[in-house]
């Protein structure tokens, strides 16, 4: 009993704090959701608006249902206006308008054929009408789910199509048990057409938000975030802060946030893309925007973005260049992704504007921080290429290395009688070891003498700092067609001129050096 006693209490014990945490979160659930709530409306003021919007509209929607007037003219079907308000009024006008038209003009085109059919119908016998409406069923499903497949239709009219499906299938169906189908066929017509014009009237004259904004500024942005990402990654390569505080930072970076929206937003610029095609006119001078134009920026920019995807995993590399290396080259370095950023902020300025960007887009001195960087990497040329007898000490080291670990193991079976002084005698040498070594042996070995092998030579010392610096070369070389693709959306969209300096022709490529250079400078060749 007294055991029992004592387990109890322990079970008290340990249930009690769970149970106070549980009424700690309870009492600040609510401080904790009103916390996000103003977040979320800070971020984006439309999102309060847009709420607001939809309430309204249902708010005046049910009144179909609720005013003894209006419900007598409409009836019971007044329920299909609610229903169409919820399922059309989106975010955005163009996001309204293709589910919105879709909609109305698939119950219009489904009701219209329903009714030819039951006309046709109507004079034949009971068993005859139940073929003949269960073969139309069968070659207009068939038809529509096929038609679906096409790229053309699933990508603009799918929901029309489905719509079109569902309202034949009830009223045709219907229509062999209820004799009065085709009043309700009319009710659900109206209320469907109030409901879609009600979602029409809020997005287009209240507060409007317009899909082709958005995805105008999201290239915007997607050019600031690339422009931060590419000078962020850069200036951290060369702080003095280790590599285990960089990695420990990694998923918590917000340059990995930055051009991680950029590699994500494919199917939110074809989906902006194809709602803004959707859209009026409804800019001042009523230009016709080519949104497609805009996704082609988009691919370019995700593209681009990858090389800051690998310029910020230099940063987190196993083997790292040391500082005193990098120092060398800190300069020119930092100086190039100065002058990639600066382009990329002159691009975004330009796109904002609506307005062609600037001729003078800093070519000149981007061209000059790349001379710079190939200067600098030429006059240290022992870095990349090491001695024949440094290369031998090394690569002694390594074997006794291999040796000391087979020793500890008391499993050596096979000694080290020479070591030639040639980096292809070194990897014929470590095949020949491992094919000897047990699977159990070789488990353990192979990690520690691949990196031995690899931090004892003397050019692995430069080459991690060789990649680092081929993809910033390759940066300067992609950016390149990001203006070409700007400046043919400047002249499809029709920006205004640049007002400023006379135009000069850009070039961004990289000068060129010699084959003996350790990396191409300009990697697109």
């Amino acid at each position: 009993m007294a055991g029992n006693r004592v387990s109890g209490e322990e079970t008290a014990t340990v249930i009690a704090p769970r149970t106070m945490d549980f009424f700690q979160k309870l009492k600040r659930f609510p401080a904790t959701v009103g916390r996000k709530a103003w977040e979320l409306g800070r971020d984006d003021p439309r999102r309060p608006i847009h709420a607001l919007k939809v309430g309204l509209s249902l708010t005046l929607v049910s009144l179909l249902y609720l005013m003894e007037p209006l419900f007598e003219g409409v009836g019971q079907n007044s329920l299909w206006a609610v229903i169409t308000v919820v399922v059309v009024l989106e975010f955005t006008a163009g996001a309204t308008l293709c589910k919105g038209l879709n909609r109305g003009f698939g119950t219009l085109c489904a009701a219209s054929l329903a009714f030819f059919i039951e006309f046709i119908v109507q004079q034949s016998g009971r068993v005859c009408r139940a073929v003949f409406i269960g073969a139309s069923v069968f070659l207009i499903g068939a038809t529509c789910t096929y038609l679906r497949f096409f790229p053309y239709i699933k990508k603009n009219y799918d929901y029309g199509v489905v719509i079109f499906l569902l309202t034949f299938n009830l009223i045709t169906v219907s229509s062999y048990r209820v004799d009065n189908v085709l009043k309700i066929a009319h009710e659900r017509i109206y209320t469907i057409a109030i409901g879609c014009g009600l979602c029409l009237v809020m997005s287009l004259l209240v507060f409007p938000n317009w899909s082709g904004e958005d995805l105008h500024n999201s290239m915007v942005s997607k050019l600031e975030d690339l422009a931060t990402s590419i000078e962020a990654c850069v200036n951290g390569y060369f702080q003095d802060a280790e590599i285990e505080t960089i990695r420990e930072q990694s998923s918590k970076d917000p340059i990995y946030k930055r051009y991680r929206a950029v590699l994500d937003s494919k199917s939110t610029d074809e989906t902006l893309a194809l709602f803004a095609s959707w859209e009026p006119r409804h800019s001042i001078h009523c230009y016709r925007y080519p949104w497609q134009q805009y996704v082609k920026l988009g691919t370019v920019l995700r593209g681009f973005g990858y090389t800051a995807v690998a310029l910020h995993g230099c940063l987190e590399s196993e083997i790292q260049t040391p500082k005193s290396v990098r120092a060398l080259f800190k300069d020119p370095c930092i100086r190039v992704a100065r002058e990639v950023a600066k382009v990329l902020i002159e691009l975004a300025n330009s796109i904002r504007d609506r307005r062609r960007c600037s001729p003078v887009v800093l070519s000149d001195h981007l061209e000059e921080a790349l001379q710079d960087l190939n200067t600098a990497i030429k006059s240290q040329p022992r870095l990349f290429l090491g001695s024949d007898q440094v290369q031998a000490t090394n690569m002694m080291a390594v074997a006794a290395a291999a040796a000391n670990q087979k020793s500890n193991k008391n499993n050596s079976g096979v000694s080290i009688s020479s070591v030639k002084t040639d980096s292809s005698a070194l990897f014929e040498w470590k095949h020949k070891r491992l094919e000897e070594i047990s699977k159990s042996e070789r488990k353990v070995l192979r990690p520690t003498l691949s990196k031995i092998v690899i931090t004892s030579l003397e050019f692995s010392e430069a080459l991690p700092f060789a990649a680092f610096a081929s993809l910033l070369v390759e940066t300067a070389a992609r950016l390149e067609l990001v203006i070409e693709e700007v400046e043919e959306l400047g002249r499809t969209a029709g920006f205004k001129e640049y007002e400023g300096e006379p135009n000069v022709e850009i070039v961004v490529n990289a000068p060129r050096t010699p084959t003996n250079n350790v990396f191409p400078t300009h990697p697109m060749e």
